[in-house]
Formats: structure tokens, C-alpha cells, sequence
């Protein structure tokens, strides 16, 4: 599934092609997707100019005077710039056509993921609206977390995967985070110090830019908007590594299911 690192990556690229443009026309081939594609997006769209491409959590919010349209990429779900005479693929569902004749091309086999249309406020809206705060944002620091973590006896790891706690910080990138930071993903979430704390969210902060800055994880579907793949992967410490050597001990990488989620780390370096 592509996580904050894949989706901030597409939101980087595929802004400097639509931003500014207007949207020319929509075309749906498939509706039926996480939530039912609204059926007014060929005539809401058209002559509405792309302000903005924004990221909140794992959602890509396109801004324009009258609404955002609001991208979700599911479970394996993924954008691409083209133009209108490239072939269609089995799984491209929406296309959106610009005046200059780019297309925003939105693909997801699984069909998990969501585009959507609201002319409300939009971090008013009810997906946005109960999310945590970006981990990279200031506001997400070690006083915050110790704030939602006390008296919760909760895995550490499922308090940070909670995105009504902090947005973005699934699976692949959790399991790293408690690595670089030395915490166990089974510690009860209430039993930090606050110096942990504070090694957990510089921890996060560093795993999540590390891999934005790499191009995100490519593990099975996700590649970047301009079909190139990330190169994170190449740098996962525990993910993925079960009874292979820990990189920093040598001791065997453990494996274990919280919240029916595998969960990789070191039993020696991680307390």
C-alpha cells in the first residue's frame, strides 16, 4: 500500500505538469471504486483552473476556486502524467484532461482507492477532518505524543500507526521508526519516558524524510509519477527482514503479528 512517503512523492510529481492548468474534461471508465466516483465530475470540472496540489495524510487534495478534488490511492493505486493518445491500460479508471492536452491518469487494479469532489471546506470534511497532525510539521513532537500516549496501554506500534494520533506512519515505516529509535513495537504505549518520546518522533521525522527523499518504497505496486521506482527499500534496517542479521547487532530480525499487522524488529536493540 502505498504510505505518506509514495503519496508525498506523487504529490511532487505530478505538480509541476498540472499546476495552473485548467481542467478540460473527465473521463470515467470504471465508478466503481472505495466510494462511488461522483457522477458530476465532467461537468464540475471542466474550465476550473488547478490552484494547488496538497498532501494531507495519505490523501492528495487538487485545490481549485470552487472545490478540491480528493485523490485516495488505496491499496495499490497510482497517478501518471501522459497524454490522450497513450493506450489505456485495463486498470486506468479516470482520466483528466487539461487545456494543454496532459492528462492525469489515475490507475488502482484492486480498486481500493478514491477520488472524490467536495465544494465545502475541505479539512472540514469527514475524512479529513479527525486526522492527526503531519509528522513532519513542528506540531508533532515529543510533548504532543507523550499528551496521547499516557495511560494507554496500547502496542507503541498501534498508537503511531493510529492516524487520529498522527497521520501517515503505516506499517513499512513504523516498524523502522521503532527500530532507529530503540523501542520495542509491543511496549505498552503509557510506559515511555519522555526522552523516548522524543527519540520516537525524531525517529519518524527522519524515516519518513529519508524515504521522501529516496522516492518512496517500491514493494509491489507503487512506482512514481513518472514511472520510475523508489529506492527505500534498498535501505529498510528491519522491514520485510525476518531471521536475516540485524544490520547494527547481527542478532536474527524477529517477526510478530500487532493488530494483524507483521511487525519486524531486534529483540536485542530494541527495549
Amino acid at each position: 500500500m502505498p504510505e505518506l512517503p509514495e503519496v508525498e512523492t506523487s504529490r511532487r510529481g505530478i505538480e509541476p505538469h498540472i499546476k495552473g492548468k485548467l481542467f478540460k474534461t473527465v473521463t470515467v471508465r470504471q465508478p466503481k471504486l472505495r466510494w462511488p466516483v461522483p457522477d458530476t465530475l465532467a461537468v464540475d470540472l471542466p474550465n476550473l483552473r488547478l490552484d494547488s496540489v496538497e498532501r494531507r495524510g495519505k490523501y492528495l487534495l487538487l485545490n481549485t476556486a470552487s472545490g478540491t478534488l480528493i485523490l485516495h490511492l488505496g491499496m495499490s493505486g497510482n497517478l501518471r502524467i501522459t497524454s490522450a493518445d497513450q493506450p489505456v491500460g485495463k486498470h486506468d479508471h479516470i482520466d483528466f484532461m487539461f487545456d494543454d492536452g496532459t492528462v492525469l491518469r489515475f490507475n488502482d487494479q484492486r480498486r481500493f482507492g478514491a477520488v472524490l469532489w467536495t465544494d465545502a471546506a475541505i479539512m472540514s470534511h469527514p475524512l479529513l477532518a479527525s486526522l492527526g497532525p503531519e509528522p513532519l510539521l513542528a506540531d508533532f513532537n515529543a510533548d504532543y505524543l507523550q499528551q496521547r500516549a499516557a495511560r494507554r496501554n496500547v502496542p507503541l506500534k498501534s498508537l503511531i500507526m493510529d492516524s487520529h494520533v498522527v497521520v501517515g506512519v503505516g506499517n513499512i515505516y513504523a516498524s523502522e521508526s521503532l527500530f532507529l529509535a530503540g523501542l520495542l513495537p509491543t511496549r505498552p504505549a503509557g510506559q515511555l519516558s519522555y526522552a523516548e518520546h522524543e527519540a520516537l518522533t525524531a525517529a519518524i521525522k527522519t524515516v519518513l524524510q529519508q524515504s521522501i527523499d529516496q522516492g518512496g518504497t517500491t514493494l509491489r505496486d507503487f512506482a512514481q509519477a513518472d514511472g520510475k521506482p523508489g529506492y527505500f527499500k534498498q535501505s529498510l534496517r528491519v522491514y520485510g527482514r525476518a531471521g536475516a542479521d540485524c544490520l547494527r547487532c547481527a542478532a536474527p530480525i524477529q517477526q510478530v503479528k500487532i493488530g494483524q499487522r507483521a511487525s519486524y524488529f531486534c529483540a536485542n536493540c530494541q527495549r
